[in-house]
């Protein structure tokens, strides 16, 4: 189909045109910065003879709503299109280039942490506003803390630090966090490099980079909106991912 006409502007406006005779088929005059799309007579065998698709790459990806209304006013023929999505459309729409997957792993508990703080959907009765997540790269649990006050992070790191000693025996090697100040902070500073902690940050803006504890914080989120609706009979301590 592609090899049916070629499109060639001009400072007035563009013409469509046989690829092979060169006969002008179609010739919209511009208004300004716009183009007036017009359907003469002669240009229907042209129109029908296309696919959809082929309309929205030659008329430089338009969306959805103006192909349609080319189809309702008979324009262009209609809705003959193979695909429902576009990619050329996709790529052009994204404000970043894609992230690569993680080729780094842990080979022991606690080696790793990803941890993040978020605001809890619902306030629970005892006044928690935010809960701390906390997930091991290696065996992939988590733990939730339900928080009054982002300030809290730093007493309830300590203790869960002295948790992860005294129950496992095992010390904490590294932590993965984004750039917030309940994260970054003197206190919090003074207390990895005492222990020897290697704290690492993820680039701003960039999310994935902490995707992890992302992914639990929405898991979390589930959780607390459905007991919301329905509580549980029974208490569970940990979940894994």
């Amino acid at each position: 189909m592609d090899n049916l006409c070629s499109i060639e502007f001009d400072p007035f406006g563009f013409s469509v045109k046989d690829l092979l005779t060169k006969t002008v088929l179609l010739r919209c005059n511009s208004s300004g910065a716009l183009y007036t799309l017009c359907s003469p007579p002669q240009a229907q065998a042209l129109l029908v003879a296309t696919t959809t698709d082929l309309w929205h790459r030659r008329l430089g990806h338009p969306g959805h709503h103006t192909m349609s209304r080319l189809q309702q006013r008979q324009h262009i023929p209609p809705n003959k299109s193979s695909s429902t999505l576009c990619h050329a459309c996709q790529l052009g729409r994204h404000v970043r280039l894609p992230f690569y997957s993680s080729m780094s792993f842990s080979i022991k508990p606690f080696q790793l942490l990803h941890c993040d703080l978020w605001t809890s959907p619902i306030p629970s009765p005892s006044g928690f506003c935010y809960y701390l997540i906390i997930v091991d790269d290696y065996t992939h649990y988590f733990w939730s803390f339900p928080l009054r006050k982002k300030s809290d992070v730093y007493a309830t790191f300590l203790a869960f630090h002295a948790y992860a000693q005294t129950q496992f025996n095992l010390s904490i090697l590294s932590i993965q966090c984004d750039n917030g100040h309940e994260f970054n902070n003197t206190k919090l500073d003074l207390f990895f490099s005492t222990n020897g902690i290697l704290l690492r940050f993820s680039c701003p803006y960039t999310s994935q980079q902490n995707g992890k504890a992302e992914r639990a914080i929405r898991t979390t989120n589930n959780v607390i909106r459905t007991l919301s609706f329905k509580p549980p009979c029974h208490h569970h301590s940990g979940l894994k991912l």
